[in-house]
């Protein structure tokens, strides 16, 4: 195992103090707890936007502390849901009494503890909801989750309810617009390597040099199927067909383009792949509102990519398009 690491009992830590550390203008650090805040938070006046979960998906979660979307973010240890103690600790530094809206991924472990969190809170007269993003349309059931998993589509999630929430939006509307995203929202991905979690020492699974996995999820459960490697092209389509069908796209239709990488992809690559992904949409007649390229849902260092692709509406793109201001995602 190679990696630019201390003890590895120690990486989630020492990664969060160095977040701290890079961007105290944005955020800082509950202190005794894994859970980063809005540098000038709680914000009066608006509902409170937490997500998290474990860490590895860097730059998710506290990459998108900031104006326009999170008001905090609770890491977990790598690839591990945080505790409800946790949890808790972020939805009190975030709550200003407008209300708490809890983005949670559909993994087993996070749903549990995130509800058990919101019960603390209620208990102490903090109002807590959430949406559940379930984006993934490879695999129905996996290692982690019954029903689809939630993967990088969380990212429109986190944008276009964090706009509403800045907007000043009641916590019942912006689990609305949440909800909306969630319906609108899909996504598939593939990988050229396995990942290691530092206290494991060794990857979670072996590819051959010229393999490749399609359909797995974010922590390195299984995919629908291993095949040899392909061109960008053949990858592309297999990926865009799977979503464009489940989604139902139609000519006309307008949508919002996530070409994400999994944390050991060259963005040469993420960019040949958005390529072909811009000519078969195209070729359906479906109008691209927006393309976002980059990593923001990653896998340690996992090389692959995932697209998301989001279907929208003149109230999705107006809250899409509205500003931001974090460490990993900016729109003026």
């Amino acid at each position: 195992m190679k990696k630019i690491i201390n003890n590895p009992e120690n990486v989630v830590n020492e990664m969060l103090e160095g977040i701290v550390k890079a961007h105290p203008e944005y955020v800082k650090r509950v202190e005794g707890f894994d859970v980063l805040v809005r540098a000038e938070g709680p914000v009066k006046g608006k509902v409170a936007l937490i997500s998290g979960g474990g860490s590895g998906h860097e730059p998710s979660h506290a990459g998108f502390v900031g104006k326009g979307m999170l008001d905090a973010a609770v890491a977990g240890e790598v690839f591990t849901s945080p505790t409800p103690t946790q949890v808790f600790e972020g939805i009190k530094a975030a709550d200003s009494g407008k209300g708490v809206l809890m983005v949670v991924k559909n993994y087993t472990g996070d749903i549990m503890n995130f509800e058990m969190a919101a019960e603390l809170a209620d208990a102490e007269g903090i109002k807590v909801d959430s949406i559940i993003v379930n984006d993934d349309v490879a695999v129905e059931d996996s290692t982690w989750t019954t029903g689809r998993r939630g993967v990088a589509g969380t990212i429109f999630v986190h944008k276009i309810a964090g706009a509403a929430a800045e907007k000043g939006l009641s916590l019942q509307e912006v689990k609305r617009i949440s909800e909306k995203v969630v319906k609108s929202v899909r996504t598939m991905g593939m990988s050229l390597t396995s990942c290691t979690v530092p206290a494991a020492g060794q990857p979670g699974f072996v590819l051959a040099d010229d393999e490749m996995e399609v359909g797995l999820g974010i922590h390195g459960e299984p995919g629908t199927h291993r095949t040899k490697i392909k061109s960008a092209l053949e990858i592309t389509k297999e990926l865009m067909d799977k979503i464009s069908a489940d989604i139902n796209l139609k000519e006309k239709d307008e949508v919002a383009v996530l070409i994400n990488g999994l944390g050991g992809t060259p963005l040469m690559e993420l960019y040949i792949a958005n390529n072909e992904a811009d000519k078969l949409l195209k070729e359906r007649g479906i109008i691209t509102h927006k393309t976002i390229i980059g990593n923001y849902m990653t896998a340690l260092e996992m090389a692959g990519y995932s697209i998301s692709l989001l279907l929208l509406d003149a109230e999705l793109k107006e809250l899409l398009d509205y500003k931001a201001d974090t460490p990993a995602f900016k729109q003026a």
